[in-house]
């Protein structure tokens, strides 16, 4: 699986800004030095991110960064997409030329992975991520629900079931 620092970092300082952000816009030295993430670094996933609208940057005193959108409307997935994070359990990139230049016996369970990957973090938006955040429950903890269409349930079940989160 080829999730690096990029997602990851770009999905903390997205729940930082959305955490603190409600006040106005929010500096990235300040998401930096709360986070240990170099500054550069921000200044080149901010660059991406402003880029695919989800952030507005607002330059000047006081200046700083926003989130474009409602929480609700941002998706985990939309973060990681607009960092050109990909996210590919198959050894191959999706073409097919795993094992000696054929597909492999297991390419169709690696791009099944793919896809559930996608869709769960489709699924997850930086809303629900601030909600657990702002519980203050521990990482380990947190459950966050996988809001994907399930077929019929077994009565007393909501049509949801709860996935550790793992990220």
């Amino acid at each position: 699986m080829r999730l690096t620092t990029k997602g990851r970092f770009a999905v903390t300082a997205m729940m930082d800004l959305a955490l603190r952000g409600e006040d106005g816009p929010v500096a990235l030295a300040s998401i930096s030095e709360r986070q240990k993430i170099s500054l550069s670094y921000l200044e080149q996933l901010f660059g991406k991110l402003r880029r695919h609208k989800l952030v507005d940057s607002v330059r000047g005193p006081g200046g700083g960064y926003c989130i474009a959108r409602p929480l609700e409307l941002v998706q985990v997935a939309d973060i990681i997409r607009a960092v050109d994070e990909q996210l590919d359990a198959t050894q191959c990139g999706g073409r097919e030329n795993c094992h000696d230049e054929h597909r492999c016996m297991t390419h169709d369970l690696w791009t099944t992975l793919n896809i559930k990957m996608f869709e769960y973090l489709s699924s997850v938006t930086l809303a629900d991520l601030v909600a657990c955040e702002k519980q203050k429950r521990t990482p380990a903890t947190i459950a966050l629900e996988d809001k994907r269409r399930l077929g019929p349930q077994p009565r007393g079940r909501a049509g949801s079931e709860k996935i550790p989160a793992a990220i």
